[in-house]
């Protein structure tokens, strides 16, 4: 376990908390190439999985195709924290993070792939939830990552 972790561990309701508030996170894979790829994505936590949307191509695919294997990170940068002294080196963040191992697929069923999406219209447009999505959903991929393990800190 890292170091701050033993003193600034994030309880579970403030990673849910993150997790419904940030608009934005990062999807880690493991390249075809055997290196790492990071994608940022918009996504919904709900029933303790991450869910992700996008095209139904692409590298990050790809790789989940080859190994589904998967970390995903979100953050929330709150303020510098500038020392006394005015000290480069004794500036700190204030900040708190969520960072999820776990693993990776692709939502197959219709009924599922609509109900995600339509969690990710609610959280992010939600003048626009409850409208049809139309034929764009067939052109609309939906990748669900099973939590392994979840952990969360803060540092203020």
């Amino acid at each position: 376990m890292q170091s701050r972790m033993k003193t600034h561990q994030l309880s579970k309701d403030e990673i849910n908390l993150l997790l419904k508030e940030e608009g934005v996170g990062r999807l880690a894979t493991a390249g075809t190439n055997r290196f790492p790829y990071i994608t940022p994505v918009h996504f919904v936590y709900d029933n303790q999985k991450i869910y992700i949307h996008g095209l139904i191509r692409g590298q990050k695919l790809d790789n989940i195709a080859a190994n589904p294997n998967v970390c995903f990170e979100i953050e929330r940068f709150e303020t510098l924290i500038m020392p006394d002294d005015n000290s480069p080196c004794d500036v700190n963040t204030q900040y708190k993070s969520v960072i999820i191992t776990g693993t990776a697929k692709m939502v197959e069923d219709e009924k599922a792939k609509e109900d995600v999406l339509n969690k990710i219209v609610e959280k992010y447009t939600p003048i626009l939830s409850g409208l049809p999505f139309g034929n764009s959903i067939k052109g609309t991929g939906v990748i669900e990552i099973s939590v392994k393990e979840c952990t969360g800190k803060y540092y203020k």
